[in-house]
């Protein structure tokens, strides 16, 4: 199960809180949290410094230890953003399905681009570094 695997990870300090980015291109968001140097690789100090980061996080009541209520807590939340993922999911297939048979065709896939439009400020068919920069903002603020 993929929660069960995303805890596994957590656990080890290998994964993102965040379930949805477990279906990013391998590896990239995994290197963008952990490259703290920018240097384009993940040294052990750096995978380190996030279990540091990571165990704090679980120990939520500062105490030194991570027990079983601090994992359940974890597990909990995990769950909640996998299940508001998956909402969101159904949502989104919602609205692409134009014609209301309950299938999403090719055609009615390929016409959904939300994002790109919202992104696309001036409206010219075309996303500037300014505008990619802007959409990934608010895209990363709403994930939080």
């Amino acid at each position: 199960m993929i929660r069960s695997a995303i805890f596994a990870g957590l656990l080890l300090g290998l994964t993102p809180i965040c379930a949805t980015a477990a279906h990013d291109m391998p590896g990239q968001r995994i290197l963008q949290r952990l490259d703290t140097n920018g240097d384009g690789t993940i040294s052990k100090d750096e995978i380190l410094a996030a279990r540091e980061r990571m165990f704090k996080r679980l120990d939520r009541n500062g105490d030194g230890i991570i027990d079983e209520k601090e994992i359940e807590t974890a597990r909990q939340a995990i769950d909640d953003r996998a299940e508001a993922a998956e909402a969101r999911l159904g949502n989104r297939l919602r609205r692409m399905d134009r014609n209301g048979d309950g299938k999403v065709a090719e055609n009615e896939f390929q016409a959904s681009t939300p994002l790109f439009d919202l992104a696309d400020r001036n409206g010219d068919g075309r996303l500037s570094a300014d505008e990619i920069a802007t959409i990934r903002n608010i895209v990363s603020a709403h994930a939080k």
